[in-house]
C-alpha cells in the first residue's frame, strides 16, 4: 500500500493549492488565453511550491503523495484553468511515472530529482500520426545496431515537447511481432542528435498548453536507455498501460475540479440574472439543470476517490480507472453544456469565462484514452471477469 505524506502536511498542501488556484491562477487565465503562454513568474512559483514533484518519491526530492492524495490536489489545482495543470501534468503523471514504476535505480537517480524540481520537464511520446487509440500499432522503429538502438519515426500531440528535457519514447524493437508484443520504452534526453520538435499546435481550447510533433531521425541511444534496462526489451507496452492506468484517475480528478468551477459559475449567474421578474435560479427548469450538475459532480468525485483508494491498496485498478476516466470526463462535458445553457446567449460570448471553460473541457474525453477506448476496456474486462 502506498502511504503518501502525513495527513497534517497533506491538509496544509491542499489548502495552499486551493488558495493558489483561486488567488493567483484564476486572475491570470485571460492573460494566458490571449498570449497562449503561462507567465514565467507563475512557472517559478509552481516550482517553488513543489508542484512538479507531487508524485515523485521523497528520496528523489519529490513530495511523494499517493494516488488518493494526488487526486485531491489535482482537483484543487484544476479549479483554475486546465492549462496550468498541463505544465506540471507530465512530470506528475505520464511523463515521469514510467521511470518511477519500472525504471532502474540508476535511471531514477539520473532523472527524477530534476523532474521533481521542475528543472527537467518529462514528456510521454506514445501517440503517432496513424496510431492514437491503437497504441499497439506503433510504427516508430528502434533498430538494434551493436549495443545501441537507432530510433526513427514521428510522434504526435506530445504534451510539453517544446519544454521537454527528456522523453519516454515507445518504439517497435521487434518488427516480427505484431501489436504490443514487440514494443519497448526508451528514456531519451531531448538534446539527443536527430530529435526535432515541431512548432506547437493550434487548438480549440486549453491555450497555453503546448503540444507538438516530435520527429526522430536516426536517433542513437545505448541499450541502457531502455526503460527498466536491457532486460525489459519488448516490455514497453506493459509500462505504458501501467502509466495510463494511474493517469486515468488523474484525468478524472481534473474533470471534477473543472466541473466544480463551472457549476459554481453557473450557480452564481443563476442567482444574479433576472428574467420574468425574478432570478433565473428560481425557475424550476434552471433548477433542474443545476441539480443534474450537482448530482453528477458528487458521483464523479466519489468515483475518483474510491478508485484512487483501490489503486493505493492494490497497486492497480484497471477497470475502475477506465470507469473513472469515462464517467468523469463525460459528466464534465454535460456539466459544461448545462452551465453554458444557463447563461443563455451570454454563455456564447468570450466576455464570460464559461465560453473558454466549455472549449477547454472538451479535450478530456479524448486524451489518455478516448471515451470509446474506455468503453472497450470496461466491456471486455466485464465479460472476461464473468466468463472466468
Amino acid at each position: 500500500m502506498q502511504a503518501g505524506v502525513d495527513s497534517d502536511v497533506f491538509e496544509q498542501l491542499v489548502e495552499t493549492v486551493q488558495r493558489f488556484a483561486r488567488q493567483r491562477l484564476i486572475p491570470a487565465e485571460r492573460r494566458v488565453e490571449e498570449e497562449d503562454a503561462i507567465p514565467e513568474d507563475i512557472v517559478a512559483e509552481m516550482k517553488e511550491m513543489g508542484l512538479f514533484g507531487l508524485s515523485t518519491p521523497e528520496e528523489f526530492g519529490g513530495i511523494g503523495v499517493n494516488v488518493a492524495q494526488e487526486a485531491q490536489l489535482i482537483e484543487a489545482l484544476c479549479y483554475a484553468s486546465l492549462t496550468f495543470r498541463s505544465l506540471i501534468g507530465t512530470n506528475v503523471g505520464i511523463g515521469s511515472q514510467g521511470i518511477v514504476i519500472d525504471g532502474t535505480q540508476a535511471q531514477k537517480q539520473q532523472w527524477l530529482p530534476g523532474v521533481a524540481s521542475g528543472d527537467i520537464i518529462a514528456s510521454f511520446a506514445l501517440t503517432e500520426p496513424d496510431n492514437g487509440s491503437d497504441a499497439g500499432g506503433i510504427r516508430t522503429s528502434a533498430r538494434r545496431d551493436g549495443s545501441d538502438f537507432v530510433i526513427n519515426g514521428t510522434k504526435r500531440y506530445i504534451t510539453n515537447a517544446v519544454r521537454a528535457g527528456v522523453f519516454t519514447v515507445f518504439a517497435r524493437t521487434d518488427p516480427e511481432k505484431d501489436g504490443a508484443d514487440g514494443v519497448s520504452a526508451f528514456i531519451v534526453p531531448a538534446d539527443t542528435p536527430g530529435i526535432t520538435v515541431a512548432k506547437p499546435d493550434r487548438k480549440l481550447g486549453q491555450r497555453g498548453t503546448k503540444t507538438s510533433d516530435v520527429i526522430f531521425d536516426n536517433v542513437r541511444v545505448p541499450e541502457t536507455a531502455i526503460l527498466g534496462g536491457p532486460d525489459r526489451l519488448n516490455q514497453g507496452f506493459k509500462t505504458a498501460m501501467k502509466v495510463l492506468d494511474r493517469g486515468r484517475i488523474h484525468v478524472g480528478a481534473m474533470a471534477v475540479g473543472q466541473g466544480q468551477r463551472m457549476l459554481d459559475i453557473a450557480t452564481d449567474y443563476a442567482l444574479e440574472r433576472k428574467q420574468f421578474g425574478k432570478p433565473i435560479g428560481e425557475h424550476q427548469l434552471v433548477q433542474g439543470m443545476l441539480a443534474d450538475c450537482q448530482a453528477e459532480l458528487h458521483a464523479a468525485r466519489a468515483l475518483v476517490r474510491a478508485t484512487a483508494d483501490t489503486f493505493d491498496r492494490q497497486g492497480s485498478a484497471i477497470i475502475e480507472a477506465s470507469c473513472t476516466k469515462y464517467f468523469c470526463t463525460e459528466a464534465a462535458g454535460r456539466i459544461a453544456d448545462r452551465a453554458l445553457q444557463i447563461h443563455g446567449g451570454a454563455g456564447y460570448m468570450a466576455e464570460y469565462d464559461i465560453e473558454r471553460l466549455y472549449r477547454d473541457i472538451r479535450l478530456l474525453r479524448i486524451y489518455e484514452g478516448t471515451s470509446q477506448i474506455q468503453q472497450l476496456v470496461i466491456a471486455r474486462r466485464t465479460l472476461a471477469q464473468r466468463a472466468a
